[in-house]
């Protein structure tokens, strides 16, 4: 197994009415458990929060201060839509810290995973779609402020547009970004990525698995990347609530295997994020976020 970065207040209760499925993160390592891909004590990293100043380094300061102190207006508590308390903050702050965790471990490792992350709708001055603090963003940033890395690249196949990463990094030649999305679905203003690619509603596995793999021949022959960040939603399917697009299970995985397999074969280190994935039953949602989780075991022991 790659190295897996989790903590138990990855998972915090919601007011009643949010739609994001929260839960799906224990429900995530319990089917790990259960599949004996993790103990069930252990068998993970766990990070400690983020600090205002390092979070500062991707988002507007003022902002950060209003998370850290619970005092957001209710437009910013509106455009995020979890609601406000001081575990929220806590959890977006582990969320930061535990991708840039796994960017560690991937480039000690060549392959880490964190079992949450990917809240790519959080931009330069605010957070929005169910997405506080940028956690690519914020890894990004925090290893190239390092020296630990040269250049970075993207690759986020949420079925929604990573319009935060992309106006983060817009203007940045040290950061690709590529984004693989469903082109009428949230969100309705699009931001510019490095490459943007925008699929109609009710695309099915065929069409999309063969628009990424030409996308990622474009972007392997391009300049080379120190570091590879994965967000592999899980709303592409066909069942998700609000994806829009008709992957089955299979493509889903498929999905992971292509992205996993070929920047592995080019020597390049990946940290996966988990991204979105949508439904009534998060026990369901957390399924198809194992797919990914299975790809990375067998691409890290090949």
């Amino acid at each position: 197994m790659p190295p897996l970065v989790w903590h138990p207040d990855y998972t915090i209760t919601l007011a009643r009415g949010r739609r994001f499925p929260m839960s799906k993160y224990g429900y995530l390592r319990a089917a790990l458990v259960r599949r004996g891909m993790m103990p069930e004590s252990g068998g993970y990293l766990a990070p400690a929060p983020a600090g205002l100043h390092r979070i500062a380094r991707v988002h507007e300061i003022g902002y950060v201060e209003r998370v850290f102190d619970d005092r957001l207006t209710p437009e910013e508590l509106r455009a995020i839509g979890l609601g406000s308390s001081a575990q929220i903050a806590r959890r977006s702050r582990l969320a930061c810290a535990g991708t840039l965790l796994a960017a560690r471990l991937a480039l000690e490792h060549g392959l880490a995973c964190n079992l949450a992350g990917g809240s790519h709708h959080a931009g330069p001055l605010r957070g929005a779609g169910y997405c506080v603090f940028n956690d690519v963003a914020f890894a990004a940033r925090s290893l190239l402020d390092e020296g630990m890395v040269r250049r970075i690249l993207v690759v986020d196949l949420d079925v929604h547009q990573g319009d935060g990463t992309a106006r983060i990094f817009e203007g940045d030649g040290d950061v690709t970004t590529f984004s693989l999305h469903a082109e009428a679905n949230y969100p309705r203003e699009k931001a510019r990525s490095s490459l943007d690619i925008g699929l109609p509603d009710a695309t099915g596995d065929t069409a999309y698995l063969d628009t990424l793999s030409r996308a990622l021949e474009r972007l392997l022959a391009g300049p080379r990347p120190s570091i590879v960040f994965y967000n592999a939603g899980a709303d592409p399917v066909a069942e998700d609530r609000i994806g829009r697009l008709a992957l089955s299970r299979a493509g889903l995985a498929a999905r992971d295997r292509m992205v996993l397999t070929r920047m592995r074969a080019a020597g390049l280190p990946v940290v996966t994020v988990l991204g979105g994935g949508y439904g009534h039953d998060p026990e369901e949602v957390a399924e198809r976020h194992v797919l990914l989780i299975e790809a990375a075991r067998d691409t890290a022991a090949a």
